[in-house]
């Protein structure tokens, strides 16, 4: 990807003329200094990037967005490609080892959670109905920091660039963990100074809202009973015995006395579950095999390596594939 990147560079420098040459005197031109952290936090560390006047303008027009057609820029009726060409566009542009300006992490995010969200059919028809509704920062009092985090996306921003443009970016500042979200590590670093000196007392006080919430969490999952089977064996809960729903054939595996407990209708509600559970992972498998495949040929095309082209094409879609055959059968 530091070969994309470069090879993009050395485009806007060839067409921007003698721009460059310019751009140490131009007042548009900044830099970062001690009012922007380091990544590491530290005094002395590494040293800041600058980044230009249209980078922090790119990023201001992506926090005033309404919502994720106006954030990639094209219209309610896009296509697939239509999407595709937004996002390979705007990730380039707004990848924080390319743009440095304040703010840009999160614009990156609110990028690839738009297209993550309009590319899959399902999430896009939820979010036509309620996603304005959800995003609309006014409504319920959230700050621009938080801007369009209503629909969140079943993949982070980094594993979406990543499928796009076969690599990643070895980022320093950012840390994208489990559940999609980013952060700042020099906002972590500054979180935790200001709360240094405070009162054991003090601490405490602080604390009390999150134990709250553990405790009330713990005692949600404690009433809610998990489901009878697994589509894998999970012998943490019990569940290595396998079966085979009657209609779509699906594996699933339940605890010893399944068969005891879940007979006539209770057990055609829980296979009907399991397929439906089934279903949805395909959809979701056979989403992220398409964008992959799709990455790979446009990174096949962009470079001219028709090696790769080749095995781009090869690559084989088996959620997909499997996918139409339970189509074909639920509807035949």
């Amino acid at each position: 990807i530091s070969v994309l990147l470069e090879s993009l560079n050395k485009n806007e420098q060839s067409a921007n003329g003698q721009s460059q040459s310019r751009e140490s005197t131009n007042p548009q031109f900044k830099k970062m200094s001690g009012d922007f952290p380091s990544a590491n936090g530290e005094a002395g560390g590494e040293a800041p990037k600058g980044y230009t006047q249209d980078q922090v303008d790119a990023v201001k027009r992506v926090k005033q967005c309404k919502d994720y057609y106006e954030i990639l820029g094209v219209n309610r009726e896009a296509s697939d490609e239509d999407l595709k060409k937004a996002y390979r566009k705007l990730a380039l542009k707004f990848h924080p080892d390319k743009n440095h300006a304040p703010g840009a992490t999160e614009a990156f995010k609110a990028i690839g959670n738009a297209y993550a969200v309009l590319s899959n059919p399902e999430k896009r028809k939820q979010y036509d109905q309620f996603g304005d509704e959800k995003l609309n920062p006014a409504r319920h009092g959230h700050s621009h920091s938080d801007f369009h985090r209503g629909f969140e996306a079943d993949i982070s921003p980094e594993d979406l660039f990543n499928m796009f443009f076969g690599g990643g970016f070895p980022s320093s500042n950012v840390h994208v963990y489990s559940n999609g979200r980013m952060r700042y590590t020099y906002h972590q670093r500054q979180d935790r100074r200001e709360h240094q000196g405070d009162g054991g007392l003090g601490l405490f006080v602080q604390l009390m809202p999150i134990l709250i919430l553990i405790i009330v969490s713990a005692l949600s999952q404690m009433m809610v009973s998990s489901p009878p089977y697994s589509l894998s064996q999970r012998p943490s809960v019990g569940h290595i015995h396998k079966r085979v729903t009657e209609h779509l054939k699906v594996v699933y595996y339940v605890s010893e006395n399944f068969a005891d407990e879940y007979t006539g209708t209770n057990l055609k509600n829980v296979e009907r579950s399991v397929e439906d559970d089934y279903i949805a992972n395909l959809r979701n498998n056979c989403w992220k095999e398409k964008q992959q495949k799709e990455g790979l040929l446009y990174r096949a095309r962009y470079f001219g390596d028709s090696d790769l082209y080749q095995r781009a094409q090869k690559m084989g879609t088996p959620s997909c594939s499997r996918l139409s055959d339970v189509q074909a059968s639920l509807h035949g």
